[in-house]
Protein backbone atom coordinates (compact mmCIF):
# COMPACT_ATOMS: atom_id res chain seq x y z
CA UNK A 1 0.00 0.00 0.00
CA UNK A 2 0.87 3.21 -0.70
CA UNK A 3 0.44 6.33 1.99
CA UNK A 4 -2.70 7.21 0.00
CA UNK A 5 -3.81 3.38 0.28
CA UNK A 6 -3.18 2.81 -3.29
CA UNK A 7 -2.13 -0.08 -4.42
CA UNK A 8 0.54 -0.73 -6.84
CA UNK A 9 3.05 -3.21 -8.52
CA UNK A 10 6.07 -4.56 -5.88
CA UNK A 11 7.73 -5.59 -9.07
CA UNK A 12 8.47 -3.27 -11.80
CA UNK A 13 10.49 -4.22 -14.44
CA UNK A 14 10.28 -0.71 -15.82
CA UNK A 15 12.94 0.52 -13.51
CA UNK A 16 15.68 -1.64 -15.01
CA UNK A 17 14.89 0.40 -18.78
CA UNK A 18 15.01 3.67 -17.21
CA UNK A 19 18.35 5.15 -18.12
CA UNK A 20 20.97 3.86 -20.85
CA UNK A 21 23.39 2.91 -18.05
CA UNK A 22 20.87 0.90 -16.71
CA UNK A 23 19.81 -0.41 -19.59
CA UNK A 24 23.61 -1.36 -20.34
CA UNK A 25 23.94 -2.60 -17.17
CA UNK A 26 21.43 -5.48 -17.28
CA UNK A 27 21.62 -6.34 -21.51
CA UNK A 28 21.74 -9.85 -21.75
CA UNK A 29 22.63 -10.28 -25.49
CA UNK A 30 25.43 -7.80 -27.34
CA UNK A 31 27.11 -7.54 -30.70
CA UNK A 32 30.61 -6.93 -31.78
CA UNK A 33 32.16 -6.99 -34.86
CA UNK A 34 34.11 -10.25 -34.23
CA UNK A 35 31.07 -11.88 -34.40
CA UNK A 36 30.52 -11.36 -38.03
CA UNK A 37 31.67 -13.24 -40.87
CA UNK A 38 31.96 -10.85 -44.11
CA UNK A 39 30.65 -13.21 -47.38
CA UNK A 40 32.78 -12.02 -50.45
CA UNK A 41 32.41 -13.01 -54.16
CA UNK A 42 35.24 -13.51 -56.19
CA UNK A 43 34.89 -13.39 -59.79
CA UNK A 44 37.30 -13.64 -63.67
CA UNK A 45 39.00 -10.00 -64.90
CA UNK A 46 40.56 -7.21 -63.67
CA UNK A 47 39.25 -4.31 -61.66
CA UNK A 48 36.28 -5.89 -61.14
CA UNK A 49 33.52 -4.25 -58.19
CA UNK A 50 30.48 -5.38 -59.99
CA UNK A 51 26.95 -4.24 -57.52
CA UNK A 52 24.67 -7.58 -57.24
CA UNK A 53 20.95 -6.17 -58.18
CA UNK A 54 19.20 -8.27 -55.99
CA UNK A 55 21.80 -7.23 -53.29
CA UNK A 56 22.05 -4.08 -53.17
CA UNK A 57 25.67 -2.70 -51.28
CA UNK A 58 27.32 -5.78 -52.25
CA UNK A 59 30.03 -6.91 -54.92
CA UNK A 60 31.41 -9.48 -56.85
CA UNK A 61 35.37 -8.80 -56.96
CA UNK A 62 38.26 -9.76 -59.11
CA UNK A 63 41.08 -10.98 -57.65
CA UNK A 64 42.71 -8.15 -58.15
CA UNK A 65 40.40 -5.86 -55.72
CA UNK A 66 39.28 -8.91 -53.26
CA UNK A 67 41.79 -7.52 -50.72
CA UNK A 68 39.86 -3.98 -50.87
CA UNK A 69 36.88 -5.47 -48.66
CA UNK A 70 38.97 -7.38 -46.57
CA UNK A 71 41.15 -4.59 -45.41
CA UNK A 72 37.84 -2.64 -44.61
CA UNK A 73 36.63 -5.11 -42.77
CA UNK A 74 39.60 -5.66 -40.47
CA UNK A 75 39.83 -1.78 -40.08
CA UNK A 76 36.34 -2.00 -38.61
CA UNK A 77 37.29 -4.74 -36.32
CA UNK A 78 35.85 -7.83 -38.20
CA UNK A 79 38.21 -10.84 -38.26
CA UNK A 80 37.25 -13.27 -40.65
CA UNK A 81 35.53 -13.25 -44.22
CA UNK A 82 33.90 -16.63 -46.37
CA UNK A 83 34.63 -16.44 -50.32
CA UNK A 84 32.57 -18.13 -52.69
CA UNK A 85 34.13 -17.94 -56.29
CA UNK A 86 32.68 -17.81 -59.70
CA UNK A 87 34.80 -19.62 -62.22
CA UNK A 88 35.83 -18.46 -65.67
CA UNK A 89 34.36 -22.07 -66.99
CA UNK A 90 31.72 -24.41 -65.90
CA UNK A 91 31.56 -28.32 -66.53
CA UNK A 92 29.82 -31.16 -65.29
CA UNK A 93 32.41 -32.52 -62.26
CA UNK A 94 32.64 -28.35 -61.32
CA UNK A 95 37.04 -29.34 -62.76
CA UNK A 96 37.86 -25.26 -61.37
CA UNK A 97 36.87 -26.09 -58.40
CA UNK A 98 39.98 -27.92 -57.18
CA UNK A 99 42.59 -26.61 -59.78
CA UNK A 100 45.72 -24.63 -58.79
CA UNK A 101 45.06 -21.97 -60.18
CA UNK A 102 41.16 -21.34 -59.78
CA UNK A 103 39.34 -18.26 -58.87
CA UNK A 104 39.33 -19.13 -55.20
CA UNK A 105 42.78 -20.36 -54.72
CA UNK A 106 44.08 -16.91 -56.28
CA UNK A 107 42.31 -15.09 -54.24
CA UNK A 108 43.52 -16.56 -51.25
CA UNK A 109 47.15 -15.66 -52.09
CA UNK A 110 46.50 -12.45 -52.32
CA UNK A 111 44.27 -12.50 -49.12
CA UNK A 112 47.06 -14.06 -47.16
CA UNK A 113 49.59 -11.54 -48.87
CA UNK A 114 47.68 -8.42 -48.97
CA UNK A 115 45.53 -9.05 -45.73
CA UNK A 116 47.28 -11.44 -43.36
CA UNK A 117 45.92 -10.85 -40.16
CA UNK A 118 42.07 -11.68 -41.64
CA UNK A 119 41.19 -15.31 -41.11
CA UNK A 120 40.25 -16.87 -44.44
CA UNK A 121 37.50 -19.20 -44.41
CA UNK A 122 36.64 -21.34 -48.26
CA UNK A 123 33.20 -22.33 -48.95
CA UNK A 124 33.53 -26.09 -50.45
CA UNK A 125 30.33 -27.21 -52.79
CA UNK A 126 30.21 -27.54 -56.15
CA UNK A 127 26.99 -25.31 -57.42
CA UNK A 128 28.98 -22.50 -58.22
CA UNK A 129 31.40 -24.67 -60.82
CA UNK A 130 29.32 -27.19 -62.18
CA UNK A 131 27.48 -25.92 -65.11
CA UNK A 132 23.87 -27.61 -64.45
CA UNK A 133 24.27 -25.89 -60.89
CA UNK A 134 23.96 -28.68 -58.68
CA UNK A 135 26.10 -29.15 -55.61
CA UNK A 136 27.53 -32.37 -56.69
CA UNK A 137 28.08 -34.90 -59.46
CA UNK A 138 25.17 -35.80 -60.97
CA UNK A 139 23.65 -39.82 -61.86
CA UNK A 140 20.32 -40.13 -62.98
CA UNK A 141 19.33 -36.54 -62.52
CA UNK A 142 19.86 -36.50 -58.92
CA UNK A 143 23.54 -36.08 -56.73
CA UNK A 144 25.47 -39.13 -56.72
CA UNK A 145 26.73 -38.67 -52.88
CA UNK A 146 29.32 -41.03 -52.55
CA UNK A 147 31.56 -40.12 -55.66
CA UNK A 148 30.70 -36.20 -54.82
CA UNK A 149 32.94 -36.72 -51.53
CA UNK A 150 35.68 -37.29 -53.75
CA UNK A 151 35.47 -33.98 -55.00
CA UNK A 152 34.88 -32.00 -52.24
CA UNK A 153 37.35 -33.55 -50.70
CA UNK A 154 39.92 -32.96 -53.08
CA UNK A 155 38.13 -29.02 -53.47
CA UNK A 156 39.11 -28.73 -49.70
CA UNK A 157 42.61 -29.83 -49.76
CA UNK A 158 43.19 -27.41 -53.04
CA UNK A 159 42.08 -24.49 -50.93
CA UNK A 160 44.12 -25.28 -47.76
CA UNK A 161 47.10 -25.32 -50.23
CA UNK A 162 46.30 -22.26 -51.04
CA UNK A 163 45.63 -20.60 -47.77
CA UNK A 164 42.34 -21.26 -46.38
CA UNK A 165 42.79 -21.43 -43.09
CA UNK A 166 38.86 -22.64 -42.65
CA UNK A 167 36.93 -25.05 -44.25
CA UNK A 168 33.12 -24.83 -44.71
CA UNK A 169 31.28 -27.58 -46.77
CA UNK A 170 27.72 -26.05 -47.43
CA UNK A 171 27.03 -29.13 -50.03
CA UNK A 172 24.86 -31.62 -47.65
CA UNK A 173 26.10 -34.72 -48.80
CA UNK A 174 26.15 -37.54 -46.30
CA UNK A 175 29.87 -38.48 -45.12
CA UNK A 176 31.22 -35.08 -46.46
CA UNK A 177 32.58 -34.05 -43.48
CA UNK A 178 34.39 -37.47 -42.73
CA UNK A 179 35.76 -37.44 -46.01
CA UNK A 180 37.28 -33.74 -45.89
CA UNK A 181 38.47 -34.58 -42.37
CA UNK A 182 40.16 -38.09 -43.70
CA UNK A 183 41.82 -36.27 -46.72
CA UNK A 184 43.46 -33.32 -44.46
CA UNK A 185 44.46 -35.50 -42.20
CA UNK A 186 46.05 -37.65 -44.43
CA UNK A 187 47.80 -34.81 -46.35
CA UNK A 188 49.39 -32.96 -43.02
CA UNK A 189 46.58 -30.59 -42.27
CA UNK A 190 45.30 -32.00 -39.36
CA UNK A 191 45.06 -28.42 -37.79
CA UNK A 192 42.66 -26.58 -40.42
CA UNK A 193 38.84 -26.65 -38.62
CA UNK A 194 36.28 -27.63 -40.27
CA UNK A 195 32.96 -25.32 -39.75
CA UNK A 196 30.05 -27.51 -41.16
CA UNK A 197 27.34 -26.38 -42.67
CA UNK A 198 25.04 -28.66 -40.66
CA UNK A 199 21.63 -27.73 -41.09
CA UNK A 200 21.12 -26.46 -44.18
CA UNK A 201 17.42 -25.88 -45.32
CA UNK A 202 15.88 -25.90 -48.89
CA UNK A 203 14.97 -22.43 -48.88
CA UNK A 204 13.69 -19.88 -50.73
CA UNK A 205 15.71 -17.52 -49.07
CA UNK A 206 18.98 -17.93 -51.35
CA UNK A 207 17.89 -16.15 -54.48
CA UNK A 208 20.04 -13.55 -54.42
CA UNK A 209 22.84 -15.05 -53.66
CA UNK A 210 22.00 -18.11 -56.63
CA UNK A 211 22.16 -14.41 -58.57
CA UNK A 212 25.21 -13.57 -57.42
CA UNK A 213 27.45 -16.78 -57.56
CA UNK A 214 25.33 -18.32 -60.53
CA UNK A 215 24.23 -21.09 -59.25
CA UNK A 216 20.81 -21.72 -60.06
CA UNK A 217 20.13 -25.29 -60.33
CA UNK A 218 19.70 -25.74 -64.28
CA UNK A 219 16.89 -28.38 -63.37
CA UNK A 220 15.08 -29.67 -60.83
CA UNK A 221 15.67 -28.44 -57.40
CA UNK A 222 17.62 -29.58 -54.13
CA UNK A 223 15.00 -30.84 -51.85
CA UNK A 224 16.74 -34.67 -52.42
CA UNK A 225 20.04 -33.07 -50.00
CA UNK A 226 19.39 -29.97 -47.96
CA UNK A 227 17.06 -30.35 -45.55
CA UNK A 228 12.52 -29.88 -45.18
CA UNK A 229 12.10 -26.74 -43.63
CA UNK A 230 9.24 -28.51 -42.26
CA UNK A 231 11.33 -30.60 -39.75
CA UNK A 232 13.49 -29.36 -36.48
CA UNK A 233 14.59 -32.72 -35.15
CA UNK A 234 16.72 -33.60 -38.30
CA UNK A 235 18.43 -30.66 -37.37
CA UNK A 236 19.89 -32.34 -34.35
CA UNK A 237 20.44 -35.90 -36.58
CA UNK A 238 22.36 -33.66 -39.59
CA UNK A 239 24.59 -32.33 -36.59
CA UNK A 240 25.21 -35.43 -34.12
CA UNK A 241 26.46 -36.90 -37.72
CA UNK A 242 28.73 -33.99 -38.25
CA UNK A 243 30.20 -33.59 -34.91
CA UNK A 244 30.86 -36.76 -35.04
CA UNK A 245 32.54 -37.36 -38.45
CA UNK A 246 34.85 -34.62 -37.13
CA UNK A 247 33.42 -31.40 -37.69
CA UNK A 248 34.72 -28.56 -35.42
CA UNK A 249 31.90 -25.66 -35.84
CA UNK A 250 28.28 -26.04 -36.03
CA UNK A 251 26.48 -23.66 -39.01
CA UNK A 252 22.59 -23.29 -38.81
CA UNK A 253 21.24 -21.70 -42.58
CA UNK A 254 19.02 -20.06 -43.14
CA UNK A 255 18.97 -17.85 -39.89
CA UNK A 256 15.23 -15.91 -39.50
CA UNK A 257 13.33 -18.37 -39.96
CA UNK A 258 15.38 -21.22 -38.31
CA UNK A 259 15.94 -19.49 -35.05
CA UNK A 260 14.02 -22.18 -33.24
CA UNK A 261 16.63 -24.46 -34.56
CA UNK A 262 19.47 -22.37 -34.00
CA UNK A 263 18.65 -22.32 -30.01
CA UNK A 264 17.48 -26.18 -30.27
CA UNK A 265 21.49 -26.59 -31.43
CA UNK A 266 22.72 -24.42 -29.01
CA UNK A 267 20.55 -26.68 -26.44
CA UNK A 268 22.53 -30.06 -27.34
CA UNK A 269 25.60 -28.36 -28.49
CA UNK A 270 28.43 -26.79 -26.22
CA UNK A 271 30.89 -25.94 -29.30
CA UNK A 272 31.33 -22.96 -32.14
CA UNK A 273 27.96 -22.10 -33.40
CA UNK A 274 27.07 -20.09 -36.00
CA UNK A 275 24.14 -19.23 -38.01
CA UNK A 276 23.66 -17.81 -41.58
CA UNK A 277 21.81 -14.39 -41.97
CA UNK A 278 21.46 -15.13 -45.43
CA UNK A 279 21.39 -13.62 -49.03
CA UNK A 280 16.97 -13.25 -49.09
CA UNK A 281 16.64 -12.00 -45.73
CA UNK A 282 19.35 -9.50 -46.54
CA UNK A 283 18.08 -8.39 -49.44
CA UNK A 284 14.27 -8.00 -47.49
CA UNK A 285 15.53 -5.84 -45.01
CA UNK A 286 17.55 -3.48 -48.44
CA UNK A 287 14.17 -3.45 -50.07
CA UNK A 288 11.71 -2.11 -47.78
CA UNK A 289 14.41 0.26 -46.41
CA UNK A 290 14.78 1.63 -49.90
CA UNK A 291 11.51 2.17 -50.15
CA UNK A 292 11.15 3.89 -46.36
CA UNK A 293 8.92 1.14 -45.14
CA UNK A 294 11.53 0.32 -42.41
CA UNK A 295 14.70 1.66 -41.22
CA UNK A 296 17.49 -0.17 -42.40
CA UNK A 297 19.98 0.09 -39.35
CA UNK A 298 17.42 -0.41 -36.68
CA UNK A 299 15.77 -3.63 -38.11
CA UNK A 300 19.20 -5.42 -39.34
CA UNK A 301 20.26 -5.02 -36.05
CA UNK A 302 17.29 -6.43 -34.53
CA UNK A 303 17.82 -9.11 -36.79
CA UNK A 304 21.32 -9.68 -35.73
CA UNK A 305 20.24 -9.37 -32.14
CA UNK A 306 17.86 -11.95 -32.37
CA UNK A 307 20.23 -14.30 -34.30
CA UNK A 308 22.70 -13.90 -31.34
CA UNK A 309 19.99 -14.27 -28.78
CA UNK A 310 18.85 -17.66 -29.76
CA UNK A 311 22.64 -18.81 -29.27
CA UNK A 312 24.83 -17.79 -32.05
CA UNK A 313 28.31 -17.52 -31.39
CA UNK A 314 29.15 -16.15 -34.84
CA UNK A 315 26.84 -14.58 -37.25
CA UNK A 316 27.52 -15.17 -41.60
CA UNK A 317 25.73 -11.36 -42.75
CA UNK A 318 25.97 -9.39 -46.06
CA UNK A 319 25.28 -6.81 -42.92
CA UNK A 320 28.46 -7.35 -41.68
CA UNK A 321 30.86 -3.92 -42.60
CA UNK A 322 27.52 -1.38 -42.30
CA UNK A 323 26.99 -3.72 -38.52
CA UNK A 324 30.55 -2.86 -37.59
CA UNK A 325 30.19 0.66 -38.27
CA UNK A 326 26.78 1.14 -36.69
CA UNK A 327 28.49 -0.13 -33.43
CA UNK A 328 31.66 1.57 -34.02
CA UNK A 329 29.83 4.98 -34.16
CA UNK A 330 27.29 3.89 -30.88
Amino acid sequence: MSATGARFPTLRLRRLRSSPAIRDLVRETWLRPEMFVLPLFVVPGEGVKDEIPSMPGQFRWSVDRIAEPAAEALELGLKSLILFGVPEAKDARGSDADIDDGIVQRALRVLAEQVPDILRITDVCLCEYTDHGHCGLIRDEDVDNDPTLVRLAQEALSHVRAGAQVIAPSDMMDGRVAAIRMALDDSGHASIPILSYAAKYCSGYYGPFRDAADSAPSFGDRTTYQMDPANGREALREVDEDIAEGADMIMVKPALAYLDVVREVRRSWDGPLFAYNVSGEYAMVKAAAERGWIDERRVAMENLLSIARAGADGILTYHALDAARWLKDG
